[in-house]
Parts: C-alpha cells; structure tokens; sequence
C-alpha cells in the first residue's frame, strides 16, 4: 500500500520560514518524481514545485518562485520545501505527490494535478497570521 505523508504545517507569523517534509511508504522513493500542491478555502489547487528522482530536475508555479526551494534527500526517502517570506495569501493545505517517473517536465506543474500525479498525501495546513 502507497502512502504519502506531509509533515512541518504550522501556523506562522508573516514573512517567517518554514520547512514542510513528505515521506513515501510502499515505492521505491528513488524512482519518484516528487511534487508540491496547495489549496486555499475557496481557490483551485495550484502547484508549487516539482522535482525529478535524483533532484537534478526542478520546476516552480508563479506562486512559488523566488521565495520556495524545493529538495529531495533519497538516503532518507524525504523530500522537502522550504518556504521563506511567507505571507498569508500562503495560507492553504500542502500536499505532496508522487509518481513513477524518471524523466520530468514543466507539464508536472499542469493543472491540479490529477491527471499528472498517482499519489497524494493528506495534506499539512500552513497557517500565515499578518
């Protein structure tokens, strides 16, 4: 059985960092291509970044770029997103998905990502306070 885990959601003062980790069970997580998505109340689910298997491939939504990192350490089967400068437009629910790919490209960031993405995780709840 596949599961993804999202972890670090938290609430958080504006312009703060944070650092959300997703682990995967059941799949070699050294053939994942690893992505994030968000959702806020009331707004489409957007992507965040995606990263390829061995982390040499990285792609950002608008949203994201120049303030989110996102990383992958295979030996601890984790992948990570940093977020810096947050704000409370940032308010939203996180999830992380995967899927059995080695090549990767900018179609990661397509859409919600249900047509692209195997498995999600539940979701981490980043709260931005102003």
């Amino acid at each position: 059985q596949v599961q993804v885990a999202e972890s670090g959601g938290r609430l958080v003062q504006a312009g703060g960092s944070l650092k959300l980790s997703c682990t995967v069970s059941g799949l070699t997580f050294a053939d994942l291509a690893m992505g994030w998505f968000r959702q806020a109340p009331g707004k489409q689910r957007e992507a965040m970044a995606c990263i390829s298997w061995n982390g040499g491939k990285k792609f950002y939504g608008e949203s994201a770029k120049g303030r989110f990192t996102m990383s992958r350490d295979n030996a601890l089967n984790t992948a990570f997103l940093q977020m810096n400068d947050l704000n409370p437009e940032d308010t939203a629910m996180y999830y992380c998905v995967a899927e059995e790919r080695v090549s990767l490209s900018s179609e990661c960031l397509t859409g919600d990502g249900a047509e692209y993405w195997d498995h999600w995780g539940k979701g981490s709840l980043v709260t931005i306070s102003s």
